[in-house]
C-alpha cells in the first residue's frame, strides 16, 4: 500500500520521553488527519513490525495519522529478548502508552482524536491504559490480541472496542470471546475465516487492516 499522491504526509522520527526513558518512534500525520491511532506491539516484536506496518499504511490512505513506536528501549530489548520477562509486564507496558499518549497529545493538532491498535500482549497493554485514559481515548483495536490479560480492567473500559482474531487461531479465539463478554461498553468481535495468529494466509491481514480502519472511521471524528 501507498499514500495516494494527493495526500499531503508529515512524517517525524521521532524520541518520546517517559518517564525515566526515551522510546523511539515514527508520527506520520496526513494533511488534516482526523484522528491519530497508536500501534502498541505485541511480545517479541517493535515498531518494525510487518504486520502493524501495513495497518497503518491502511489508516493513512483513510486519512489517519499513525505512531508507531517502541515500547522497551534498544537495551530492554535485549534483557527481554534473553528473558521474556518485560513483554508480560503489561501494567508497565500500559502506563508507557498512557505517558506517550501524553506526548502525542502535545504533538498533533488540537481536539485530535486519539486511537490505540494492539497486537499481542501490546492489546492488553491499549486496553488497560484505555481504561486509564477514558473519555480521552475514542476507539480501541485488538489484532489476535491477549486481551484476557487486561483483566478485571476490561469491564473499565469505556472506548469503544473491536477485538480481531484468526478463525484458526483456537486459543486466541476462546480468549478473546471470553474477554468480549466482559467489555461493558460499544463493542465488536470480527473473526478472519480460516487465519492464524500472525495473520499469514491470503488477504487475512487485509482484512485486519479493513475492518481496523473502518472502526477507528467511525469512532475518530473530531468534534
Amino acid at each position: 500500500m501507498n499514500e495516494p499522491a494527493d495526500t499531503v504526509l508529515a512524517s517525524a522520527e521521532v524520541r518520546i520521553p517517559v518517564g525515566s526513558v526515551t522510546l523511539e518512534g515514527e508520527l506520520r500525520l496526513p494533511d488534516r488527519a482526523t484522528g491519530v491511532v497508536m500501534f502498541v506491539h505485541g511480545s517479541g516484536s517493535s515498531r518494525f513490525s510487518p504486520r502493524n506496518v501495513f495497518v497503518a499504511e491502511a489508516l493513512r490512505e483513510r486519512g489517519l495519522g499513525t505512531l508507531l513506536f517502541d515500547l522497551l528501549t534498544a537495551e530492554e530489548e535485549q534483557l527481554d529478548f534473553r528473558s521474556g520477562v518485560l513483554r508480560f509486564d503489561i501494567d508497565m507496558l500500559a502506563e508507557r502508552l498512557i505517558r506517550a499518549a501524553g506526548w502525542v497529545v502535545e504533538e498533533v493538532p488540537p481536539d485530535t482524536p486519539l486511537g490505540f491498535f494492539g497486537a499481542s500482549t501490546g492489546a492488553a497493554a491499549a486496553l488497560v491504559a484505555a481504561a486509564y485514559l477514558g473519555r480521552e481515548v475514542s476507539a480501541v483495536v485488538s489484532r489476535g490480541g491477549r486481551a484476557d490479560l487486561a483483566g478485571n480492567m476490561l469491564e473499565r473500559v469505556t472506548a469503544p472496542t473491536l477485538l480481531i482474531v484468526g478463525g484458526a487461531d483456537a486459543a486466541a479465539m476462546a480468549l478473546n470471546q471470553a474477554a468480549f463478554e466482559r467489555l461493558t461498553g460499544e463493542k465488536g468481535l470480527h473473526v478472519v475465516p480460516g487465519a492464524g495468529h500472525l495473520f499469514e494466509e491470503p488477504g487475512a491481514l487485509g482484512d485486519v487492516a479493513d475492518q481496523a480502519a473502518s472502526w477507528f472511521g467511525r469512532h475518530l471524528r473530531a468534534g
